[in-house]
């Protein structure tokens, strides 16, 4: 029998109920996008996620800030197609009038810092870095960061210290780790509502060769809930045979979210490949899209 669970009749602030909430989701659009041909009504998605018609709808509609089938209509090919038309001309335009570009206010709150040569070949070697885990709209994500910034945002199965710790080890094997569970907190709340603090810029430090860095510099580049391909990036960086590359660049990128490569599609229209998971991706491309359509609706 469909039930409400405790998570829908608590506070959804209170400790993993948003990750439930976004396992359930995530849960509910895999089954959306795998039988978007046969179109499946509320409550065959509802069922499918041991829920009721009612309780799924509130709980999708909370997260999304959309009912579910307008959501799936976020994730279509003919729809992707228009949001990446719409980001050309919007590039386009301003590159001609010599703009950074309409991802102008995105710079505002985030500038990307490159280490140099010698401290990347350091694997980090004197650096401290302070990390912890924060439940984030997409599940548990770990958030390291460094008196310079940010380093590491990385989507995590279980939000577990020892995992935030092994994952920090492999990629920065000389550094300090320090966990420090308050600073990711007050990370996570300013990364997931990056206007709540307009006039503090949110820092990045990226360890990364100089053709990584330029292609995670276009990524940032690129406006809320624009969608861009791999030969379309390719070419923003004066690398228009480098698609490839710029792919596995893409694949490589440290820090999720804030350097956005869930962004990069294909020419298709298909989502292509996401390092956290397809279904992840997919949720965070309706949820954006979703707050665009909100914001001019």
């Amino acid at each position: 029998m469909l039930q409400a669970g405790p998570e829908l009749i608590a506070d959804s602030e209170r400790p993993g109920a948003r990750t439930r909430d976004y396992e359930r989701v995530a849960r509910a659009i895999e089954y959306l996008r795998r039988h978007a041909a046969n179109q499946p009504d509320l409550a065959a998605v509802a069922s499918h996620v041991h829920l009721s018609e009612y309780h799924f709808q509130r709980l999708f509609t909370r997260w999304a800030g959309v009912s579910p089938k307008r959501f799936l209509q976020f994730l279509t090919v003919e729809h992707a197609k228009t949001r990446i038309a719409a980001a050309r001309s919007a590039l386009d335009l301003a590159t001609d009038v010599g703009l950074s570009g309409p991802g102008r206010l995105h710079d505002l709150f985030v500038r990307l810092e490159a280490m140099s040569p010698g401290e990347f070949k350091s694997g980090g070697a004197g650096l401290r870095i302070g990390f912890g885990t924060y439940e984030s709209p997409f599940g548990p994500c770990l958030i390291a960061s460094t008196a310079r910034g940010i380093c590491a945002l990385r989507f995590l199965e279980r939000a577990t210290e020892r995992e935030a710790a092994a994952i920090l080890g492999k990629e920065w094997p000389q550094a300090g780790l320090e966990l420090d569970e308050k600073a990711a907190r007050l990370l996570g709340e300013r990364v997931f509502d990056p206007l709540r603090s307009p006039d503090k810029p949110l820092a990045l430090l990226v360890r990364g060769t100089n053709f990584q860095v330029q292609v995670w510099r276009a990524l940032v580049s690129l406006p809320f809930g624009a969608l861009t391909t791999y030969r379309d990036l390719a070419a923003r960086i004066g690398r228009s045979s480098a698609a490839r590359a710029v792919g596995t660049a893409v694949g490589a990128n440290p820090i999720a979210w804030l350097i956005p490569c869930h962004r990069v599609i294909r020419e298709s229209g298909e989502l292509g490949g996401y390092r956290w998971g397809i279904e992840r991706k997919a949720a965070i491309l309706g949820w954006e899209a979703a707050r665009v359509d909100n914001a001019r609706g």
